[in-house]
């Protein structure tokens, strides 16, 4: 195929990918070698990824060409070129972290997510770029490894993070499909701030172990899928999920249903509820009047909105970074004895104050987490999904993050992201889709979805998709 539609075709969802591998219009090999010229092309200015695989991709692709020639392709994405946030082990692939601790590891193994993705014949094209073990207080992707990601739409300005890396390289289509992760908002703060899809799966949907740390004790964090495309993000999370032997906490033992299968359904019905604030948080007017008019589609497409009067409180921040820093210390808290000086000062804060935390201070954040599960499961007998901003505001430039949003003082930990966390804390599914821009940076709307059930999470988000179409707004470089 010319040259020049093989980079028109890096472009397109990666399902349409797939199915040109799959009636042979299009070479695994064709796709790979576009996606990494692209990077080649672009990343020296967005730093999307820590690790470009060169070798090994085009290695995956030929055995994706083989197995199209032959009849025998593995999934709906075989073939298809893949990026892995760099807190996932890759055997053959270095896995840094984000951290100078582990910035030369190439490991032998792969965690169970990669497992899957190369199980279902994807073809990991690199690393993308993440903080320091995946956190940054200053809600940005940045490490001393590979330095800053930088957003598409606004150089000067930041992915946030952590799965910053995965937005960028997706927003810019150096890749139509990538691995995140999300411990309080991090596949949907960096999918918003990008103007891409990102879904946090519920709670235990996606099993995680094998990393480079010691085991986590997935509590709030799961790996997700980010993408273009909302029937994407759908392939991908039904490649990855299901329970695992391995995993230290399996919430969710049967076997996932067909994420695809609401995809194109109407919304006659649909009980929509909203909170803007959550009666705690405060958002900037012009990224509320996004979302309320997202929240209109909403009504044009059948579904009954209503607003909620939930009342949740800033308390709850306190017992999300009791539990989120104990379980952090416990995954990488040994790096502080033998490799603290590799360790950024942020992470040495981090896991520090993790290490200090009392038992019965942890108890007590359990039990507000068991409380505030109660109150959103009780919303979910009145709604069918819950929708919220996901940010309060637009993408920010490094070091200029917000200390006031709406003339109210924000918490400098969580202020600009009140909405995320609490959903973690929950274990409900989570996604962020793009509903408009303010001054030419994107704006997500959060859709949130029952325990268990990302299919209507996903249903919803395909709908809305399909009337108000993100795709065909791209940035330009």
């Amino acid at each position: 195929m010319p040259a020049s539609n093989i980079n028109d075709l890096i472009m397109i969802p990666a399902h349409e990918q797939a199915n040109l591998v799959a009636r042979r219009e299009v070479s695994p090999v064709e796709l790979c070698e576009a996606a990494i010229e692209r990077i080649e092309k672009l990343d020296h200015r967005i730093g999307a990824f820590i690790t470009v695989a060169s070798e090994q991709a085009l290695e995956a692709a030929r055995s994706a060409e083989s197995r199209a020639i032959s009849g025998k392709l593995l999934g709906p994405l075989d073939g298809v070129p893949v990026g892995i946030k760099d807190i996932e082990a890759t055997a053959g692939i270095r896995t840094t972290v984000g951290s100078r601790v582990f910035e030369d590891v190439v490991p032998d193994f792969d965690s169970i997510v990669v497992e899957r993705v190369r199980a279902a014949g994807m073809v990991v094209i690199g690393k993308t770029n993440t903080p320091e073990i995946a956190i940054h207080m200053g809600t940005l992707t940045d490490n001393d490894v590979r330095g800053p990601c930088r957003n598409p739409w606004d150089l000067n300005r930041t992915t946030a993070g952590s799965s910053g890396g995965s937005a960028a390289a997706i927003a810019m289509d150096m890749i139509q499909i990538a691995i995140g992760s999300d411990g309080g908002g991090s596949i949907r703060i960096p999918a918003s701030f990008c103007g891409v899809f990102g879904l946090k799966p519920s709670n235990g949907r996606v099993p995680r172990a094998r990393g480079l740390g010691r085991p986590d004790p997935n509590q709030f964090s799961q790996s997700g899928p980010m993408a273009n495309d909302v029937r994407d993000a759908a392939l991908l999370l039904q490649a990855i999920s299901g329970p695992h032997p391995a995993d230290p906490q399996q919430l969710l033992r049967s076997t996932p249903p067909n994420f695809t299968a609401g995809i194109g359904e109407n919304l006659n019905g649909l009980r929509v509820g909203f909170s803007p604030d959550l009666g705690y948080g405060a958002v900037d007017p012009q990224v509320l009047d996004q979302v309320v008019s997202g929240l209109s589609t909403f009504e044009k497409l059948g579904a009954d909105v209503e607003e909620s009067e939930i009342i949740l409180g800033n308390d709850l921040a306190d017992s999300f970074w009791k539990i989120f820093g104990a379980n952090a210390y416990v995954q990488y808290g040994h790096l502080l004895a033998k490799d603290a000086g590799l360790l950024t000062e942020g992470v040495q804060e981090v896991l520090s104050r993790g290490r200090e935390i009392a038992g019965h201070e942890y108890a007590t954040a359990l039990r507000a987490v068991a409380d505030l599960r109660m109150k959103i499961d009780a919303l979910f007998e009145r709604f069918d999904i819950f929708v919220t901003p996901t940010t309060s505001v637009t993408a920010f430039e490094p070091g200029q993050r917000p200390s006031e949003v709406a003339g109210m003082k924000v918490d400098s930990a969580y202020g600009i992201f009140p909405f995320t966390y609490i959903f973690n804390m929950t274990g409900h599914p989570a996604a962020s889709v793009p509903c408009g821009f303010v001054d030419g940076l994107p704006v997500g709307m959060q859709i949130v979805g029952r325990f268990g059930d990302e299919r209507m999470v996903l249903r919803a988000s395909a709908a809305f998709e399909e009337v108000r179409s993100w795709r065909n707004i791209r940035p330009s470089l």
